[in-house]
This record gives C-alpha cells, sequence and structure tokens, in this order.
C-alpha cells in the first residue's frame, strides 16, 4: 500500500472537513477566510485522499486548522503520519512556536507530538475546545 503526503489546493481539503468536521453544517461552513493564505497537505493512500490539514505561517508561528481524517481510516496512524510530516515541513520554515485550537477529547492525541495545553479555552458550536501549542 503506497502513502502519499503533498501538497493541495484548498478546493481538496474542504470535502474531508465537511465529512469528517461538520457534516450537518452547510458545506461553506467549513469554509476558512483565510484558506487561499494557507498550505493544504493531503495524505494519499493509494490514489485516494484520506486525511488533510491547512497551515497558516506568520511571524515564525504557524497555526495547523482543519486538521481530518476520514472516519473508516481513523486509528490507523494516518493522521499521525500527517502531522509529523507538517511539524518537520514547518521546522524547515523557520517557526518557532506551532499551534491549534485543538477539541477537548482530542487533546492526548495533541500530547504525543509534544503540544501542550495553555489555560485558554473557549466553546464553539457546543464543541469544548482549548489552545495546544508546542516551540520548536
Amino acid at each position: 500500500m503506497e502513502i502519499t503526503i503533498k501538497q493541495v489546493d484548498k478546493e481538496e481539503v474542504w470535502e474531508i472537513r465537511h465529512k469528517v468536521m461538520w457534516p450537518d453544517k452547510p458545506f461553506d461552513y467549513i469554509k476558512l477566510n483565510d484558506d487561499d493564505l494557507g498550505m493544504h497537505f493531503g495524505l494519499f493512500k493509494e490514489s485516494t485522499l484520506i486525511s488533510v490539514i491547512s497551515l497558516f505561517i506568520s511571524n515564525n508561528e504557524c497555526q495547523f486548522r482543519k486538521f481530518a481524517t476520514l472516519s473508516q481510516e481513523q486509528g490507523k496512524g494516518y493522521g499521525s503520519t500527517l502531522l509529523d510530516y507538517v511539524l518537520k515541513e514547518v521546522n524547515n520554515n523557520g517557526v518557532k512556536k506551532i499551534w491549534c485550537n485543538a477539541r477537548i477529547n482530542k487533546a492526548n492525541f495533541y500530547k504525543k507530538f509534544a503540544l501542550q495545553e495553555t489555560n485558554a479555552s473557549f466553546i464553539k458550536d457546543g464543541k469544548q475546545y482549548v489552545i495546544m501549542e508546542k516551540y520548536i
């Protein structure tokens, strides 16, 4: 089985974002105003896109957003492979800090990558989030 990770167009990540993150919302809900400014990466199993993540770099900081893996492919290591890849990518781009708004129930996943919970948290659409960060 061949696994490939590459930069993709924003339109390619939208479909997976919608299916995984907010399937009950209108399609446009998953689009970000600054998607044009982001770097979008996808993990392909054979030739099928199964996991996506979007990076937004500004002032030596990188926020990753809209990290999603198709539900039938979750728990198989694909998301970990993709996140590991982009953490190395940003390291090569002179980024000093990487952070995300993590769903509380996913915080332990991000801890495996040395991201730490901050004191900042919030609720969006009934889901609780915590800001997690890592200094590189």
